[in-house]
């Protein structure tokens, strides 16, 4: 029988006890042959090390000297860890018993697919896809990124209508495969980012190196989402705006950049006025200050990789179009309504 490639699910936890208490369970039951279990901790300061240590004696520790989010402290955690495939998994995710064996059969498929992810649900309500990755992520030619099933904040019911594998742009962090030699290939995270966007960006960089990335409709987890940063606070708002930038300014062919980017200001702007007129000030502040760490680091970015210059239109999971137009002005609320 030929060898099963080796994965290791690496969580990074900081101060989740409460979370590994209920899941870690359910990824215990996997029943992947050839496994190994890590847990990647962020300089906690509760007892969730403490936790695992004594109920997991099976799970490995890797402790991270700090708390350098999840770009930086997957980065460091993955230097030390020997695999063919590295699941990152979100310390709020419940998966099922058979949830790895899809996606390797799948990645199996061809050398190509660098980084693959399942079906997303909130388990808040089981019958629904989640916020962070749903169906496959998808970016529209503004950098505005969605995915199938989800549309800013309208999450549709799973009802089999993105049971197809396919090609994304872009694979969720909370549950993401990844071939441990393309992660590596590319430079992992970019540790600027600390946290949010950093999967997209790394999923570019490897459409960028001419990778592909999938999603497995077969395996099926459940997210509870919002675990660190919950949606509507102005921290993750600052994060997403500040880092969407970077990551328009790094990847974008260079004939593209100044022609994408202007457009987005005007329509940040829009935003950010939409947010005070709601009375949302700490909103309107954070675009605001997103704006402002974004061209102090763009004054002092040096590239970081030496991968060719890709237009964004040729790449998979791109909408040939302004995802936000289609969703304000023309109510297409679900991923099936756009026009591709």
């Amino acid at each position: 029988m030929p060898v099963l490639p080796s994965v290791a699910v690496v969580i990074l936890n900081w101060n989740g006890k409460s979370f590994l208490e209920q899941f870690l369970p359910s990824v215990c039951q996997s029943t992947y042959s050839n496994l190994q279990l890590i847990i990647a901790d962020n300089a906690s300061t509760d007892d969730s090390v403490a936790f695992v240590e004594q109920h997991y004696p099976q799970i490995r520790i890797i402790r991270n000297p700090g708390n350098d989010g999840f770009a930086g402290g997957y980065n460091e955690a993955l230097q030390h860890v020997e695999a063919d495939i590295y699941v990152l998994l979100n310390q709020d995710v419940e998966v099922e018993p058979g949830w790895i064996e899809p996606v390797v059969a799948l990645m199996q498929t061809s050398d190509q697919i660098a980084a693959c992810q399942p079906k997303m649900r909130s388990w808040h309500h089981k019958d629904e896809f989640e916020y962070a990755g749903a169906a496959g992520g998808w970016m529209d030619i503004l950098g505005y990124t969605f995915c199938r099933g989800r549309i800013l904040y309208t999450t549709e019911k799973d009802l089999g209508q993105y049971d197809d594998a396919q090609d994304i742009f872009w694979a969720t962090g909370a549950a993401l495969f990844i071939r441990a030699k393309c992660f590596h290939e590319v430079g992992g995270f970019d540790a600027d980012f600390f946290a949010h966007m950093e999967e997209v960006d790394l999923c570019w960089r490897l459409q960028r190196a001419g990778y592909r990335i999938c999603y497995c409709p077969d395996s099926k987890v459940y997210h509870v989402g919002g675990g660190s940063l919950p949606q509507g606070n102005p921290r993750k708002l600052y994060l997403n705006f500040r880092n969407n930038l970077m990551m328009l300014w790094k990847n974008l062919h260079t004939e593209d950049r100044w022609i994408v980017l202007s457009q987005r200001f005007f329509l940040d702007i829009l935003a950010a006025m939409k947010s005070l007129a709601a009375g949302k000030p700490k909103d309107m502040k954070a675009i605001w200050r997103a704006y402002l760490d974004y061209r102090k680091w763009r004054k002092n970015y040096v590239k970081k990789d030496d991968l060719p210059d890709v237009k964004l239109m040729t790449l998979k999971g791109v909408f040939h179009g302004i995802m936000i137009w289609r969703y304000y002005f023309l109510q297409h609320k679900k991923f099936s309504e756009l026009k591709h």
